[in-house]
């Protein structure tokens, strides 16, 4: 197995936090963003976008046990109009941290460079290479997925539940037939010119 990025820093006592976000790319809806403190080991947990809803269901129990502290953070709509995508993500990045407790003394996040005192390391791929930031991808996206279903019975028609506020071809569909709802960003592309049906 792969030595983990932040083997090192478990090796020299830090707690090192995980960060990782989604919904960054999606037409409405939070960016949802997770933070996830593990004890050192090795664990099973890898990249959310490689999983299935049902693989990622699965490994969240494990998660939550072997995690030492965890939390989520959000930035809505309306925040990634007002703010812009990246600032409304280190947003939710940084509501997810100020969570946490124990407070982490280092910081591994996904190509996300937050302003920090804290040692940081940000490459990219690190839901990949590191258990920790896995483990934050998997507990982000399993909270964002099931907002979009609460969001999908308050906003009926979008089939928000389905592609969880991505710009499908059935989402860009009804967005140019019922216009946009309250939980889509008024500032990205498809919702501010949606297709006319």
């Amino acid at each position: 197995m792969k030595r983990p990025i932040e083997a090192d820093w478990w090796e020299a006592g830090l707690l090192v936090a995980g960060v990782d976000e989604t919904g960054r790319g999606a037409l409405a809806g939070p960016v949802v963003a997770a933070a996830v403190i593990l004890e050192p080991g090795e664990y099973p947990f890898r990249d959310s976008k490689t999983l299935t809803a049902r693989e990622r269901e699965g490994l969240e129990a494990s998660i939550l046990q072997a995690a030492i502290a965890y939390a989520l953070g959000t930035a809505e709509a309306d925040e990634v109009d007002n703010l812009g995508i990246l600032k409304a993500t280190h947003l939710a990045a940084r509501r997810a941290l100020v969570e946490l407790d124990p407070r982490p003394s280092a910081l591994l996040t996904d190509y996300l460079k937050l302003q920090t005192s804290l040692p940081l390391r940000a490459p990219a791929k690190a839901d990949r290479d590191s258990p920790t930031v896995a483990a934050a991808s998997i507990l982000a996206k399993l909270a964002r997925d099931r907002h979009m279903v609460l969001l999908d019975q308050a906003h009926p028609g979008y089939g928000f539940a389905r592609h969880k506020g991505y710009g499908t071809p059935g989402h860009l569909e009804a967005l140019g037939r019922l216009g946009p709802s309250p939980e889509h960003r008024r500032t990205f592309a498809p919702v501010l010119q949606p297709r006319l049906i």
